[in-house]
């Protein structure tokens, strides 16, 4: 049961990468970390225990049709793109499954705050559960295109499937998986990362006001990702573009509090001038150095994403290498990058085992760091001067001039450190899990106390007046689109005849499938 494609590979890479590493880390690790942040064990233990094997049965089913190249659709499955049912299936038993798990941690907050009337929820547990609605809110989209378009469409119990109304509710969900991802690394970065530096929160207050921020604005966002769709009002592309840039808001916020929450680590490590503290903060550290080179990674990856929201930008590199390189600065780096300086101390702490070669797991963040500067410096630069495309097998184009090799090379290399970075990874994990040594002192959960111990203000612990907020502006960037879009399903060109449908079948399982691309554009046009 080998690739016999690139497109099944890539579809492979992107739903494994992008919606199950993710996925299960984070709920796993928001789970853990919300618990132990409000000192109690689950309020419902039966319901996260379900809502886990939901999402295990979820990514079988899912995982067997993309193997056997029945679901060669990417990780954003486009109509009129189509899968087997049981790729559908699975990927909403994983959502299903990750809101019943979520549930147990709104349960669990909820009997905590009954236990704590007028108390102030512990930041660590407040911002998980910020992440876990945010999750729940924005997956309503791609819930909706699963059910109620894709696999009654699939099942042949509709005429067609409007591909324009499709790709607006995947966006829905699709940029808010962003912040999903992001969120649970942020909590680390915040909360956990300059206790690790030995220092403080800088700044508790804003470190709320940031989450709350990011539940209010990061769902009606995602219509930037659809600046070169004809079928969705411009005007409301301007405002998703305007609420876009609005982000950049809390993430200078992030960058700020937590730079000077690790200064005051450096500082009080005996760091003193300008920059010097720096050198001071515990580098030697596997689980630390993974995390701040993520950050640094993400200073790239927070940059291209203000071009990718600029409306004229965006036109010029939307198809091109510039977003995968973008987004490996983000998905690739901030994301995994910490989530594997995460593991270098949650693994031991759950396995009561020490860190199996603190060496190999520091070599690891250190060639994952230069691997993704290689690799997405690369594909920025091949996307930006010259156009390379992307969700494309550049190694059968005809048309790649000289001029690229140099940075396909650059690429390839960052690549295959990448991948030997990688095996490190699961070298450590398994070496620290089959060890037989235990640890001699138990590891606790890294808790930054803040800079100014006060209790914060009591509208930055208060639930009504973000939620309310959150859901008039998602309603205000996507009512009227919904409306116009619902107003003018496509009933000719847009609904996908039975003859184009047999022959995107064909072509999803035509080995190479260099024209798949070709398929979908003349199927929808």
């Amino acid at each position: 049961m080998g690739i016999k494609s690139y497109y099944q590979g890539l579809t492979a890479h992107g739903v494994l990468n992008a919606l199950v590493w993710t996925t299960f880390f984070i709920v796993g690790f928001l789970t853990f970390a919300s618990s132990r942040s409000l000192e109690r064990e689950l309020r419902y233990p039966r319901m996260n225990w379900v809502g886990f094997f939901l999402m295990v049965i979820g990514l079988v089913l899912a995982a067997i049709p993309i193997l056997g190249n029945l679901a060669t659709v990417l990780y954003t499955f486009y109509p009129p793109l189509e899968a087997s049912l049981f790729f559908y299936l699975g990927l909403t038993l994983v959502v299903v499954g990750s809101w019943i798990a979520g549930f147990g941690l709104n349960f669990t907050l909820v009997s905590w705050r009954k236990d704590h009337p007028g108390g102030r929820t512990p930041f660590i547990a407040l911002a998980a559960n910020i992440t876990i609605v945010m999750w729940t809110i924005a997956t309503l989209g791609v819930a909706v295109e699963i059910l109620f378009q894709i696999i009654p469409w699939v099942l042949g119990l509709v005429e067609g499937i409007d591909p324009q109304l499709a790709r607006t509710f995947f966006w829905f969900f699709g940029h808010p998986l962003v912040y999903f991802w992001l969120l649970p690394a942020y909590i680390s970065w915040y909360a956990m990362l300059p206790k690790q530096a030995g220092g403080k929160m800088f700044s508790e207050s804003l470190a709320r006001l940031v989450f709350w921020l990011f539940l209010v604005l990061s769902i009606p966002v995602g219509l930037h990702h659809q600046f070169t769709d004809p079928g969705v009002p411009a005007g409301y592309k301007f405002i998703h573009a305007i609420l876009t840039w609005s982000l950049f808001i809390p993430s200078m916020m992030t960058a700020f509090t937590v730079v000077a929450s690790l200064e005051i680590g450096g500082r009080a490590r005996g760091g003193t001038g300008l920059l010097s503290w720096i050198r001071k903060l515990p580098w030697s550290d596997p689980s630390y150095a993974a995390q701040n080179l993520a950050m640094i990674l993400f200073v790239f990856g927070g940059i291209g994403g203000l071009i990718n929201a600029s409306y004229d930008l965006n036109l010029a590199i939307h198809n091109t290498s510039w977003v995968p390189g973008h987004f490996h600065t983000t998905l690739g780096s901030a994301v995994t990058l910490s989530f594997f300086g995460i593991s270098y101390w949650l693994v031991p702490k759950l396995t009561g085992k020490p860190l199996w070669g603190r060496k190999a797991a520091l070599w690891q963040a250190w060639t994952w760091f230069i691997g993704m500067l290689l690799m997405s410096n690369g594909l920025h630069i091949l996307g930006l001067n010259f156009g390379m495309p992307r969700r494309t097998m550049i190694g059968a184009a005809a048309y790649v001039g000289a001029d690229w090799q140099p940075l396909l090379i650059e690429s390839a290399i960052g690549g295959i450190i990448l991948g030997i970075s990688g095996l490190l990874f699961y070298a450590v994990m398994l070496g620290t899990v089959f060890s037989k040594k235990k640890l001699t002192a138990p590891i606790e959960m890294p808790v930054a106390e803040a800079v100014d111990p006060s209790p914060v203000p009591a509208w930055l612990d208060n639930w009504k007046p973000w939620l309310a907020l959150s859901i008039v502006l998602i309603l205000v960037a996507y009512g009227p689109v919904l409306y116009y879009l619902f107003t003018n399903l496509t009933r000719l060109q847009g609904l996908v005849s039975e003859d184009c449908r047999g022959a995107l079948r064909i072509g999803n399982r035509r080995t190479g499938s260099p024209d798949l691309l070709t398929l979908v554009w003349r199927c929808v046009l």
